[in-house]
């Protein structure tokens, strides 16, 4: 006889994966950033200023109506002072006249009284000439370079670690499978067409 059942095994499969750790070092991205301010020349030049202040020779000339009546008061004073001397230092002379002695005589020796008999009004204009000043001129010259100007940017070194992992995955279940391997059965087994009698003597 054969076996009528073949049985069969299939043993499960397994597949794993594994990524080792590792530890990454990034290395700091040094950068420079140049600007430049540009300088320049600049020259601020005043020129010589000549001042001509002619108040006082104009005034001379055409009076402002205050300064006009001030000199006409003044020179009413001074008018007022001189007619006063000259009389008193007549009324003196007159004192001293002797009889028969004529005072014309005695006016005519005097200088101070000549001097009031020569004097006619004639005066010099303008009385006053210009007041002329000057301010010094004056150049500034200022210069100023180009600059440049650097800005560092470091950057940190940054570390990453990636840390190690296992995969497990089936690709086989486990499995049993029972396969029939023998003829057709017949019940009874006298209907199998190639069925053989046993004798079975006693």
């Amino acid at each position: 006889m054969y076996p009528l059942i073949e049985i069969k095994t299939i043993p499960i499969e397994i597949e794993m994966k594994t990524t080792n750790a590792k530890l990454e070092y990034t290395r700091g991205i040094a950068e420079m950033e140049v600007s430049r301010d540009k300088g320049g020349l600049s020259i601020k030049s005043r020129p010589i200023r000549v001042n001509i202040d002619t108040f006082e020779a104009r005034n001379s000339l055409s009076p402002t109506l205050a300064r006009s009546i001030r000199q006409q008061a003044e020179r009413g004073v001074q008018s007022a002072y001189e007619a006063t001397a000259t009389y008193a230092q007549q009324g003196q002379l007159l004192l001293k006249t002797k009889i028969g002695q004529e005072l014309v005589s005695q006016f005519g020796a005097d200088a101070q009284t000549k001097d009031l008999m020569t004097n006619v009004g004639i005066d010099f204009l303008p009385k006053g000439g210009a007041n002329i000043s000057w301010d010094l001129g004056e150049m500034n010259i200022r210069y100023d370079m180009d600059k440049l100007n650097f800005d560092w940017k470091f950057g940190t070194g940054d570390y990453q670690f990636t840390p190690g992992d296992i995969q497990i995955s089936v690709t086989q279940r486990p499995d049993v499978v029972i396969k029939y391997v023998g003829g057709l059965i017949y019940v009874p087994p006298s209907a199998d067409p190639n069925h053989e009698s046993i004798d079975v003597k006693a």
